[in-house]
């Protein structure tokens, strides 16, 4: 058996033996840093004796976790399997399932996702009078998210309302917990929320757990927010073993509410931390590191780390103007078919990487017209398209009866002559009454004929039939296997045949349907009880990256949000324009904050590359069918000119530097002395915009950023100068 230490460079090495008492490793892109986690949990059962199960590690995806898990299995052996490891969210799911009972929450409670939550949202809205045109159900749930995360329940948020809005938020937030609670129902915060409760408020469960958990590891840290780390330092309160991993380089979702202050201040919050960066790269060329360290230079919430490499210098970084976004995309689907054929890249090793959704149209579109097969992250995900969302809505409600989100959603799924005014009377009358809808429905086979019901016999015969065709279900769930189960619910409820008789899609959604069963198959050596509410906690906390398929052939378009933790041979970020990347929330925000974000989402976008990066930008994009001109991102301006090939005919091949394996990447150039080749006033040609007086230009690191007037309808535009094809016009 080799030894653990064996392959790891010095500073790793460091990492994996420090094992006592708190432990920051600031880990740059590409330096191994899922590599040194997976050895320290190894070093501390093999070589230290540390029983597995008194070891939690915790990462930001699912498939960040089940790498980690393949990898100590080859490490561990057996002994991988009684690790805790997962996302924060399983974890606190799994501590919840155990314990949740202390906080009065039934181990079989739901999970519910982004849809479920707007649904329980409206309906609160709807009850409480609230106009969604004046204020957004959206913008709503998000500051009840937000205030979640930082540990407020409805009581102490209420208590901090400073003005209208946040007035109506918490009436919604009350009444929406009231809900949720009623209905045996968890939202993603609250798995985080009342897990730091549970602890806080029953010092006998927390002590359980903290002498249960010998070392507590975070990966991903710097994307953790409030609540993640206050159950960090819940769990390692006892033996204060919290080693926690991040890069404050790549922070970049705090739209998600994660905190970059956590990163920053755990030296404060632990004196005694010991500090170990890994800053040597394996993944990127020397180009495209030196190009990175230049955009992030400019930050000012940061650790400052020399990233190092032994990777070659490798080739330039292409920059490129487009006309359109059509044009951008048909640039880049050109350029990932000649690298396919004369560079010995396959298409699987392209990337091509954006900052809104919405650009993905058209990439597709260029992909179809060029027969390019490429997989989309980001789209319909598989567990919320419609036909299997319904399927798992009937397994929720066989699951918890409470969960009155799934139960609304099938009433009537495949159709049963059970109509919306219906479903809206059968909801007034259990709310009249104080029971869940569930419990209403089953007081309706004790209904006396007399009784004066709000519907019609007809519709009362298909709610009492459905009640029944569940009851029987949740019977047979106690004995078949979930894979089993499944098939009894698409049988049983009529789905089959509904969608059967669908010519249209019918047998695509059929398959999904099958998809799912054999899902659900792998959780057949459980008990039913088990496997049944395994499967529903997989399906809530299922994320798009987690079903990315790295072998299938196809280039990948995906946002820089998503391609954090990934890496490609090639990479191609479009977009590089003022108002996608920065976006123009920043730059109208005018928040120091949000753009340093923004120029950490450029950083992790161009780390991704291994050996060929391209920037492209479109002169006009037209979002809405507006068309409007665009201006090159600010970004653009940081990258040193060296590095850059563009491919104009005017611009000569930079000559590449070379500088011994392991020297530090160079600080930004200072460039403030360099002389104006403009000068405000000179009047000036660009083969677009028609003539122009230059406003004003001044330098930019290796380049100038020049301000110009032009007229003709095409106002003032800010360019880089060695982009920009000006010419001097005398007179």
């Amino acid at each position: 058996m080799t030894t653990l230490l064996e392959g790891l460079n010095p500073q790793q090495q460091e990492a994996v033996q420090h094992v006592d008492g708190p432990l920051l490793i600031i880990a740059g892109p590409g330096s191994g840093k899922t590599r040194v986690l997976v050895h320290r949990i190894a070093y501390l059962v093999r070589d230290l004796g540390v029983r597995p199960w008194r070891i939690v590690a915790v990462t930001f995806t699912n498939k960040a976790a089940r790498e980690m898990k393949e990898r100590l299995e080859r490490l561990m052996g057996p002994q991988a399997h009684d690790l805790t490891m997962g996302t924060f969210h399983a974890t606190c799911a799994m501590l919840l399932r155990r314990e949740g009972d202390a906080i009065g929450l039934d181990r079989t409670f739901t999970i519910y996702d982004d849809e479920d939550q707007q649904d329980v949202i409206k309906q609160v809205m709807e009850e409480l009078e609230i106009d969604p045109k004046r204020y957004k159900p959206q913008a709503i749930l998000a500051t009840i998210s937000n205030a979640k995360s930082q540990l407020l329940t409805a009581e102490e948020y209420r208590l901090r309302v400073q003005n209208y809005f946040e007035e109506v938020v918490s009436r919604v937030y009350q009444r929406y917990q009231e809900l949720l609670d009623r209905g045996n129902g968890v939202d993603f915060d609250d798995l985080l929320l009342k897990t730091y409760l549970l602890f806080h408020y029953h010092s006998d469960v927390l002590e359980r757990w903290q002498e249960r958990y010998l070392h507590v590891m975070v990966d991903e840290f710097q994307d953790t927010n409030v609540a993640q780390y206050a159950i960090a330092r819940q769990l390692a309160g006892k033996h204060r073993n919290l080693c926690v991993v991040g890069d404050p380089d790549q922070s970049i979702y705090s739209w998600r509410n994660a905190d970059i202050r956590n990163i920053l201040s755990f030296q404060r919050d632990f004196p005694d931390a010991k500090t170990v960066n890994l800053a040597h790269n394996y993944r990127s060329s020397r180009t495209i590191l030196e190009a990175a360290s230049a955009v992030i230079a400019a930050n000012t919430q940061r650790i400052p780390q020399h990233l190092t490499t032994s990777n070659p210098q490798g080739t330039p970084i292409t920059v490129t103007e487009a006309y359109n976004e059509e044009e951008e995309a048909l640039f880049i689907l050109r350029e990932v078919m000649r690298l396919a054929k004369t560079q010995h890249h396959s298409y699987r090793d392209c990337a091509v990487m954006y900052r809104t959704n919405a650009q993905s149209r058209a990439l597709e579109e260029a992909c179809a017209r060029e027969a390019v097969p490429y997989k989309l992250v980001g789209g319909v995900k598989f567990y919320q398209r419609r036909e299997v969302k319904d399927v798992l809505a009937y397994l929720r409600v066989i699951s918890n009866p409470g969960d009155e989100v799934s139960l609304a959603r099938i009433l009537n799924v495949p159709p049963r002559g059970i109509g919306t005014k219906t479903v809206d009377q059968l909801t007034f009358m259990a709310r009249a009454r104080g029971l869940s809808l569930y419990a209403t429905l089953e007081g309706l086979e004790q209904a006396h004929p007399a009784e004066n019901l709000p519907w019609t016999p007809r519709s009362n015969k298909a709610l009492t039939g459905f009640v029944h065709l569940l009851q029987g279900l949740r019977q047979e769930s106690q004995r078949l296997q979930v894979a089993d189960l499944v098939e009894a619910v698409v049988e049983q409820t009529g789905m089959r045949a509904h969608l059967k008789a669908d010519r249209q899609d019918g047998e695509e959604r059929l398959e999904n349907i099958a998809e799912l069963k054999a899902a659900a198959g792998e959780f057949n050596t459980l008990e039913p009880k088990e496997g049944l509410a395994t499967l529903l906690e997989r399906a809530a906390l299922m994320s798009d990256v987690d079903k990315l398929d790295e072998e299938q052939q196809g280039i990948t378009l995906i946002t820089l949000h998503q391609a954090k933790g990934l890496e490609f041979p090639v990479v191609f970020i479009a977009g590089m324009e003022e108002g996608l990347l920065p976006h123009i929330r920043a730059i109208r925000d005018e928040d120091p904050a949000q753009m340093e974000e923004e120029r950490r989402l450029c950083y992790v976008g161009m780390t991704r590359a291994k050996e060929r990066l391209y920037l492209t930008h479109a002169f006009r994009r037209g979002f809405g069918g507006r068309g409007e001109p665009r201006i090159a991102s600010r970004f653009l301006s940081d990258l040193p000119r060296q590095l850059i090939e563009a491919p104009t005919a005017s611009t000569p091949p930079p000559v590449p530097r070379r500088r011994a394996d392991l020297s530090p990447l160079p600080e930004p150039a200072n460039t403030t002395s360099q002389k104006s080749p403009l000068k405000a006033g000179d009047k000036v040609h660009h083969p677009r915009f028609g003539e122009g007086i230059v406003v004003r230009c001044i330098p930019a690191r290796d380049d100038h950023e020049v301000t110009v007037a032009f007229g003709n309808g095409q106002g003032v535009k800010r360019l880089l100068l060695s982009y920009a094809p000006l010419t001097r016009v005398q007179g």
